[in-house]
């Protein structure tokens, strides 16, 4: 079995993705809603906090404007300076290139404000369903390619920060198992196995089937793994106490969230928190995550 039942569990809160406000009013979209969100998961009782800014992750100039999330984190740490905080990133393509889309990582770590980089080690045909229930005739690719993957990695390594490891099919745990096997793996590494929930149409359905498929993969690596359900409920679902069953930690927040419900990010944290309780496993702080994570810094 991979992880320990009595293991503290981090919560990762992820707060807004591109989730629009008409979707759920509560989204946090602006610097200063991000961070006061963000305070709020974090005592709460979150450790980790992930958040997009306005630039999109596919099409636009493929770049991530790095001071809105500075101004979000600087606002953050100077009450929490604890959490543990990382951003996304844009797709790539022939517009772009990997440097130009990891420039805002570089430049958030270099001021002391990136709690973990993040590697996206695969390409991913994105959109939901059309009336028919087919994937929708879109062109929305997020593309990562080894190159870019091992730019991620050796990037992350050499500003010495841990690594978000996005986990959208088992082909990019494929990958990041061979940088393990190679001793190639920055200290750090949180593996984030991310299940599609309907109408997606991409990844493993949020099951415990598909979750034991992940588990068998990483049987024997010591890396320590979340689950969350793109698209849906992970609490909901029953995949949160699964993964709580085996070892693993829980990703909540408006960005994956789904369904007839408008919560806040606190109250899915919160509904995060009494589902630790209830399987008997401490709530890990953020001093607790960098520790269980073993961050180098």
């Amino acid at each position: 079995m991979v992880g320990s039942r009595a293991a503290p569990v981090i919560i990762e809160a992820a707060i807004n993705g591109a989730t629009p406000r008409a979707a759920n009013p509560h989204v946090p979209r602006t610097p200063a809603e991000i961070a006061e969100d963000a305070l709020r998961c974090l005592e709460a009782g979150a450790a980790v906090v992930h958040n997009h800014n306005d630039d999109p992750v596919i099409g636009g100039s493929g770049r991530h404007a790095t001071e809105p999330y500075a101004e979000a984190w600087r606002a953050i740490l100077a009450r929490r300076p604890d959490a543990l905080l990382y951003p996304t990133m844009a797709g790539g393509g022939a517009h772009t290139h990997v440097e130009e889309r990891y420039r805002h990582v570089v430049e958030l770590a270099e001021a002391g404000l990136l709690g973990l980089g993040l590697v996206d080690p695969g390409s991913t045909n994105l959109g939901g369903a059309d009336e028919e229930g087919l994937p929708r005739p879109v062109d929305a690719v997020y593309q990562n390619t080894y190159r870019d993957a091992r730019h991620m990695i050796e990037t992350c390594a050499r500003l010495r920060v841990g690594v978000s490891v996005s986990t959208f099919e088992p082909g990019f745990l494929r990958v990041i198992l061979a940088y393990h096997r190679a001793g190639r793996l920055p200290r750090g590494t949180f593996v984030k196995l991310y299940f599609g929930a309907r109408p997606l149409s991409f990844g493993l359905p949020p099951t415990v089937p598909s979750l034991e498929a992940y588990l068998a993969m990483l049987e024997g690596t010591g890396l320590p793994w979340l689950v969350s359900a793109l698209g849906g409920d992970v609490v909901g679902c029953g995949l949160a106490r699964a993964a709580l069953e085996r070892g693993g930690h829980v990703q909540v927040g408006l960005e994956p969230f789904a369904g007839p419900r408008t919560p806040t990010n606190v109250e899915l944290v919160e509904e995060a928190k009494a589902l630790v309780a209830a399987v008997g496993r401490p709530l890990a702080t953020c001093a607790d995550a960098a520790r269980i994570l073993d961050l180098p810094r």
